[in-house]
């Protein structure tokens, strides 16, 4: 049985879908429970991930655990070391490149670190997937294209390497079943490094669309992120983030060709796939 963390995340909603078709057993944790969608045989545990203690119950018969430390906030830190009592024997952590290269502001990695910690002082094997920022990170962007076809946002030269959610997960999930994985951490990116410029340009090829993006001053995007109900952090880790990449590119990695056995999903190919969600 693995349990998944996170499951109202892009990453975590492939990972559940991954293991279903695979025949692997799957606990997965939610806080609200009518937010997603779980095939049948999905043994679904209502429980907080900031608060560890809420789940404890279904960590029993759990053989490893998937942590999303953005689901579970401080608290993720506390996870590993029950999981251990539970008798779980592996942990995954989604964590991120800037753990190993820098970028935005150092609090947040500092978060993943923590999380790292534990997890290595949990006694359980362990897999870092330092992950760059995800393809879907670009949903965020939805609203604006169908109402104008124009992208507010800053730093439009800033260029990183996304990465499609379907890759993470199936890396995830041969580090939760294969122990070959265990005690390694990967730095894991897309395989083409892009300015915000060029996600937008593929997104209109992807539609058929012409758009556009317009820099704006960061305050005026912190606002609009705010507004759009995302939780308060969300802007500090974008912009951060962002001014970083503008600097130096974030990293480009060929980690996931390696370990996949196939080339990295680009970009252009998550964008196909979500064409229902750009246009208006």
């Amino acid at each position: 049985m693995i349990m998944v963390t996170g499951t109202t995340g892009t990453v975590g909603r492939a990972v559940v879908k991954l293991l279903v078709a695979e025949g692997v057993g799957v606990a997965a944790v939610t806080r609200d429970p009518a937010a997603v969608t779980f095939a049948d045989g999905v043994r679904l545990t209502v429980g907080d991930p900031s608060r560890p203690q809420s789940p404890a119950s279904a960590l029993d018969g759990v053989e490893a655990l998937l942590l999303s430390p953005r689901a579970g906030g401080g608290a993720s830190a506390e996870l590993p070391a029950l999981a251990a009592e539970h008798g779980v024997r592996r942990v995954v952590v989604l964590s991120a490149v800037t753990v190993e290269y820098g970028g935005g502001y150092r609090r947040f990695a500092e978060e993943f670190e923590l999380v790292e910690a534990a997890a290595r002082a949990s006694g359980m094997q362990w897999t870092f997937l330092r992950c760059a920022d995800f393809a879907a990170n670009a949903l965020a962007w939805a609203p604006q294209i169908r109402a104008t076809g124009v992208v507010r946002g800053v730093y439009g030269d800033a260029a990183t390497s996304p990465i499609h959610q379907r890759d993470i997960a199936e890396l995830a999930i041969r580090a939760l079943l294969d122990p070959a994985h265990a005690d390694r951490a990967y730095a894991i990116t897309g395989p083409e490094s892009l300015t915000q410029h060029d996600k937008v340009r593929l997104i209109g090829k992807a539609i058929g669309a012409e758009l556009s993006f317009e820099e704006i001053p960061p305050e005026g995007l912190r606002r609009a992120l705010l507004a759009q109900g995302l939780p308060e952090d969300v802007p500090d880790r974008v912009i951060g983030y962002a001014a970083a990449c503008l600097k130096e590119p974030g990293p480009t990695t060929d980690t996931l060709t390696r370990l996949l056995g196939r080339p990295a999903l680009t970009f252009a190919t998550w964008a196909a796939e979500h064409v229902a969600a750009f246009r208006s």
